[in-house]
């Protein structure tokens, strides 16, 4: 919570979310836990909701009221439920503790994917995210904001990493 508060400018507004999380953090973190279906989503969307309360911290004139569980609550569920709009466009797999940090060798796949696994870390990650299994593609935004990069860093990336591709793909010869 210290990190959210450091959001915050006047002492005045640092108290009152201060209050206002003490006060509902139990509530967010049950309804976005529901949502989510898990301890560590729901830690995410009640933190994602934090922020968004913070951005809007002039419209809540009263911490103990209706008025302000109701809104708290309506942040809290949009934010979970983003995460699982996420999650769902962005399926993950659990890689086992003995793996993190290894090569793996992948032996499936056609020779497209092959060169993608040849590409360097970086431009992998980018081509799997943006481009994915199956044929769906995430828009640069979004790709751009789980990158954390600026729309024009995250365009230079995506034209690298396509010629990187080309590059191997021309070596390879499927091009």
């Amino acid at each position: 919570m210290l990190i959210y508060l450091e959001m915050i400018e006047t002492p005045e507004d640092k108290d009152k979310m201060d209050e206002l999380y003490q006060y509902y953090r139990n509530l967010m973190f049950s309804v976005a836990r529901k949502i989510v279906g898990n301890d560590k989503d729901a830690e995410d969307a009640v933190g994602n909701a934090a922020v968004k309360i913070i951005e809007n911290l002039e419209k809540i004139s009263e911490i103990k009221c209706p008025k302000t569980k109701s809104y708290v609550v309506t942040i809290v569920k949009n934010k979970a439920r983003d995460i699982n709009r996420w999650k769902n466009r962005h399926p993950q797999v659990e890689i086992s503790e003995g793996l993190q940090g290894e090569y793996v060798e992948y032996d499936g796949g056609d020779e497209l994917t092959q060169c993608i696994l040849k590409l360097p870390d970086r431009y992998r990650d980018w081509m799997m995210s943006r481009y994915g299994a199956g044929g769906e593609v995430c828009s640069m935004e979004e790709t751009a904001e789980l990158f954390d990069l600026s729309m024009e860093a995250a365009y230079k990336l995506d034209q690298r990493a396509k010629k990187k591709l080309e590059e191997l793909c021309k070596k390879e010869g499927i091009l």
